[in-house]
């Protein structure tokens, strides 16, 4: 099942809140290379050239989907390619930003996964990363809840369903031990005001819930969407809909 960028940008201006945060935590100097691991539409790529002066900055991603928008922003100092974060680390380029936004939750192994971003920056680089800690926010726990259930649980029963975002915690140690000279390391809540069960079962139908509806066979992808919508709503029997949602949010410098 392939990324809906139509659906992922229904709720622009709420996913753009953290990355905007992020953003803000640059170190802004003349002529870097920077690389937006995950770059999804582009978007936030654009506004990463934007702010570095006489920069060069590739966007990566591995959905030709959401890459087709990339194509709209217009600026000479960035390239996309179509590629996956894991291969676009075994090319072994060097950079003095390595940012990444609401992308790294989907790559596995993150133990081995942040020492080796980091060991493609420059001397002087930084890193900017934010992502969402699945296993704290409620939408996710409940559609590994619905994984376990009939008919579901035989078709999921050799797919690794836990998420391999460390606690915070972690994040920073691993920093320490990879030489950080500078680092800040923090979970922030985006408070989400939602219309309804449907307007959150639309929000997690633009990231979440794909993975599991793409091992699904079609007969059994509406079902699973009527079960999770009930696991909602009886999780969010008030409306509007108030979601708490959890990000995590680290810059370092090295």
């Amino acid at each position: 099942m392939p990324w809906n960028p139509e659906v992922y940008n229904q709720y622009k201006s709420e996913r753009a809140a953290p990355a905007l945060d992020l953003l803000a935590l640059l170190n802004v100097r003349p002529g870097l290379t920077a690389v937006d691991l995950g770059c999804g539409t582009g978007d936030l790529t654009a506004k990463l050239a934007a702010t570095l002066p006489d920069a060069r900055v590739l966007g990566v991603d591995s959905s030709a989907e959401m890459l087709v928008k990339s194509s709209e922003t217009g600026s000479s100092s960035v390239n996309f390619e179509c590629i996956s974060i894991e291969d676009q680390l075994k090319k072994s380029q060097q950079w003095d930003v390595v940012f990444s936004n609401a992308a790294l939750q989907w790559v596995p192994d993150h133990e081995t996964l942040l020492p080796r971003i980091i060991s493609t920056l420059k001397p002087g680089g930084q890193l900017l990363i934010q992502m969402p800690p699945q296993h704290h926010n409620l939408t996710n726990r409940l559609l590994n809840e619905l994984a376990t259930k009939e008919p579901y649980s035989e078709l999921y029963a050799d797919w690794n369903r836990i998420s391999p975002v460390l606690e915070t915690g972690r994040y920073a140690e691993i920093l320490f031990e990879c030489g950080s000279q500078s680092m800040q390391v923090f979970e922030k809540i985006y408070p989400l005001v939602l219309k309804d069960v449907d307007s959150l079962l639309t929000w997690v139908s633009g990231t979440a819930i794909i993975p599991y509806l793409e091992r699904l066979p079609d007969p059994l992808k509406e079902p699973f969407i009527k079960d999770y919508r009930a696991l909602l709503a009886s999780h969010f029997p008030k409306t509007p809909v108030f979601y708490a949602f959890k990000r995590i949010l680290i810059e370092a410098r090295f």
